[in-house]
């Protein structure tokens, strides 16, 4: 994905707000060597920003006619407008690992055994994983196939198969926590006691 950004001679709060009422967004390239201020349009930069390879692939900038590897690492938006007020892009080596967040693609699950005959609500608890591989390597996406679940299903991160050269960064204490929480239908109480109770006997009428 490419985007192109352009010099910005001047810094500071004053020259980055002339920078904004003007269309334009500030932002920084770091990493090998020394930082660049940039800017950008900003209508290109929101639309961008709504597209997720734009924050897990690594993207393409067009600076001075030459094109150099980034990664997207922080964005700030304002408080209430929809406006990007700053954007920090860090450069890649080819030869040198990445971290960066990568999304969580669930598939299948609305034909997999838990939804279709269990009638179970399967939710997702994990919507991006933390990985590090080599530039060349990093998916935009990782797929996770959910077409075989069932309600007795423990899904967790070990079981999830990822790209060659993509390892998985986890944090805490959990080493393998749980990609999908599976939900079993609730049964009202009313036929839960109606199933439970047995069918009451008739009266036998008395002689008088």
């Amino acid at each position: 994905m490419q985007f192109v950004a352009f010099e910005r001679a001047k810094q500071g709060t004053g020259a980055s707000r002339r920078l904004r009422n003007s269309g334009k967004t500030p932002g920084i390239v770091y990493g090998a060597g020394e930082a660049q201020l940039i800017e950008l349009d900003h209508n290109a930069l929101w639309h961008a920003l709504h597209k997720e390879a734009f924050h897990s692939s690594v993207l393409d900038m067009e600076l001075n006619g030459q094109v150099t590897k980034v990664v997207l690492r922080d964005v700030q938006f304002h408080p209430f407008k929809k406006l990007v007020q700053h954007v920090d892009f860090q450069r890649v080596d080819a030869n040198t690992k990445v971290h960066l967040k990568v999304p969580l693609h669930f598939e299948g699950v609305e034909e997999s055994p838990a939804v279709k005959a269990e009638k179970c609500t399967v939710t997702p608890l994990i919507h991006e994983l933390d990985v590090v591989c080599m530039p060349a390597q990093l998916p935009e996406f990782i797929k996770v196939d959910l077409s075989g679940l069932t309600s007795k299903s423990a899904l967790g991160l070990q079981a999830l198969k990822l790209p060659n050269g993509v390892k998985a960064v986890v944090r805490g204490s959990n080493k393998n926590p749980a990609l999908v929480s599976i939900k079993l239908p609730e049964v009202a109480p009313e036929e839960g006691a109606a199933a439970a109770a047995p069918a009451a006997a008739p009266a036998k009428k008395g002689k008088k």
